[in-house]
């Protein structure tokens, strides 16, 4: 197959063009290379899809591979910057530039009135190029790179305005957790390597199909890439930076939360599959973190008031969600979820920047209310977003979730308990958002609400779309049990074959699904109810800032205190180290060698007087010598 090379440069060059750019072309022309980049680069993906889904039709595992050049050779190693496209990462290509696009387009109206509109839009393109290096990889270091890069741009564009410290700190704080997790992803390569004798996917994972079950190298290789994992995909403990991420533009946060960045770590362990289907130790583990970091996430999300914070948390907690997924073997149904989740996320947060812009940059919901009327196409299709990733049939997340729920239960009861338990919140959270800015009574000043009105075209068009799919995405991958045929799962075969030939967990009968289907979408709208009682019918109000909380509240407000804990136990003591070290440096190994550098300069500036000039001086230093040498003569020899 060829071509792909242009799937990935397109966006390298829009990135290029609007960064030499960005201080002469008008905005009209950085919009055209932007968006034009991303929607072409998006046409050669659905060409790349349709050839690779043609061949999945006629029965073929529809691999195809693309050499661009030979990189490093150095003895055994080998590595070469390749393309290899399969099922999965044909699907990647159209979430990554498909919502790219979308992301794009909404961002020419968002962010039309910002100096740095250029550079906002070459960081943009400089993102989908990285994501894009990244799943097309087809070895670990290609994959690597594209890694590295997405956590770059999360930098600049997290950062963006960095002009407020919050916001520069927020950046800093993304790129230093996931450097923790890129470690892991580092050390796996060199195991890997040591192991396999190669990087490339093509001969690993093939390999590593041949490996006993609980080998000691494959869980270490797997548990260090499970941990790349959680740095990339917000995971506990590394999960503290994504909220914070909010501070860059919303279209940045959409981009990060739907399209790009998070996602990598579920993609990094789908494309690994089988080396974590061989390691029962890691998959528990990764099972347990999803499920304790979705639980965690949804109750913190509970209290939040920052529209952006909700739904950031949310991400959080729904990206737990396909770790448990991956932990349980479900691998199809999590990365199910990952489209789905691309759909609905993209579309809730480009909503809260409709309603962040109507609102003149307000994000507390406690000023909100009553906006439904103002900005109707993006209430409907918030309401839409919200219904999908409630799990309320039959839109997107109802199908997607609990298909990751059955296999939970199958697996192991106690975790479906915990991934039910998390559902319940996540109704509860998202219909509470939804009511406290869209129902009731305007909140605002005056001035706020003199401004409100909808949203240009150029930012509705993408809910619009986004809201279809949120509505229809489900029906991807739809259940035998409902009378499907199950059409993800049938397409993704070839990749996960490996993993599910050696999958022990037992199968569901269709009236088990059908219970645990009616329960989960009975207790969705059951919280939905109970949101709609407390906010629309008594008119509740989160407490501000200053009020008494009881005490899980004040946990749940206050995000466990979970910042201030690695504050207190990591950074303020290695800013302690940092402090005795600079001493040292300063003080005691800059001192010495000054001291020396001293002593010498002195040294000169003494023996420096011994060069005057002057006759007479030279004549008595001379008698002098003459001296010395005759008192050695006469009483020493």
């Amino acid at each position: 197959m060829t071509g792909l090379i242009w799937i990935v440069l397109l966006p390298l060059i829009g990135f290029v063009l609007n960064g030499l750019g960005r201080n002469s072309l008008s905005k009209p022309i950085i919009s055209l290379i932007g968006c034009g980049t991303i929607l072409a680069s998006f046409l050669l993906s659905c060409n790349v899809f349709g050839a690779v889904y043609t061949a999945r039709q006629g029965g073929e595992d529809a691999a195809f591979s693309q050499t661009i050049f030979h990189w490093i050779s150095a003895g055994n190693l080998h590595i070469s910057l390749s393309f290899l496209v399969d099922p999965l990462s044909a699907i990647m290509l159209l979430i990554i530039t498909g919502i790219g696009f979308l992301i794009h387009l909404y961002s020419t109206g968002y962010m039309k009135h910002d100096a740095g509109f250029g550079k906002f839009f070459a960081y943009l393109n400089l993102f989908i190029f990285f994501m894009l290096l990244l799943v097309l990889g087809s070895n670990y270091v290609v994959m690597f790179i594209g890694w590295e890069g997405v956590g770059l741009c999360s930098y600049l564009l997290i950062g963006f305005w960095y002009q407020r410290v919050d916001y520069a700190s927020a950046a800093k704080k993304a790129f230093v957790m996931n450097r923790i997790g890129d470690l892991g992803f580092l050390l796996a390569i060199f195991l890997l390597f040591y192991t396999f004798g190669s990087l490339e996917f093509n001969d690993i994972l093939p390999k590593a199909a041949g490996f006993p079950v609980g080998d000691s190298s494959l869980f270490l290789i797997s548990l260090l890439l499970f941990i790349a994992a959680t740095g990339k995909s917000a995971q506990i403990p590394l999960f503290t930076w994504l909220p914070d991420a909010m501070a860059g533009p919303t279209p940045v946060s959409a981009l990060i939360h739907a399209a790009t960045m998070v996602t990598a770590g579920i993609y990094l362990i789908a494309r690994s599959n089988i080396l974590f289907t061989l390691s029962p130790a890691t998959m528990e583990i990764i099972a347990i973190v999803g499920l304790l970091t979705a639980l965690l996430a949804a109750f913190i999300a509970v209290t939040q008031n920052d529209i952006k914070k909700v739904l950031a948390y949310s991400t959080v907690s729904q990206l737990g969600y396909m770790f448990l997924g991956l932990g349980v073997g479900a691998f199809t149904g999590a990365f199910f979820h990952v489209i789905t989740h691309a759909f609905f996320k993209a579309l809730l947060f480009l909503g809260a920047g409709s309603v962040i812009h109507a609102m003149s940059n307000e994000q507390d919901m406690r000023s909100m209310g009553g906006l439904k009327k103002k900005l109707p196409i993006t209430f409907v299709t918030m309401l839409i977003g919200t219904i999908a990733i409630a799990g309320i049939p039959p839109l997107a997340g109802f199908f997607s979730k609990d298909e990751i729920l059955a296999h939970a239960f199958a697996h192991n009861k106690i975790l479906w308990v915990g991934g039910f338990v998390g559902a319940l919140f996540t109704a509860f959270y998202m219909f509470r958002m939804l009511f406290l800015t869209f129902y009731g009574k305007f909140r605002g000043t005056y001035d706020q609400e003199r401004h409100l009105h909808e949203s240009p075209v150029v930012m509705t068009l993408p809910l619009i779309i986004l809201a279809i799919l949120s509505f229809g995405g489900g029906f991807l991958n739809i259940p035998e049990a409902l009378g499907g045929h199950t059409g993800l799962s049938n397409f993704l075969q070839p990749v996960f074959a490996a993993s599910t030939s050696k999958n022990t967990s037992g199968h569901l009968s269709h009236t088990t699904e059908y219970i645990l289907m009616g329960l989960s979408a009975l207790a969705a709208l059951v919280m939905a109810g109970y949101a709609y009682t407390k906010y629309i019918k008594k008119a509740a109000l989160p407490a501000a800032d200053h009020e008494d909380r009881s005490v899980l509240e004040r946990l749940s407000y206050h995000k466990f205190y979970i910042d201030e804990f690695y504050d207190r136990v990591v950074t303020k003591p290695l800013n302690g180290l940092s402090s005795l070290f600079y001493a040292v440096d300063r003080k005691l190994i800059d001192g010495f060698v000054n001291y020396i550098g001293n002593g010498a300069s002195q040294a000169g500036t003494l023996l420096r007087l011994l060069q005057q000039g002057n006759v007479g001086y030279y004549i008595f230093y001379m008698v002098i010598g003459i001296i010395a040498v005759l008192a050695y003569g006469l009483f020493i020899i």
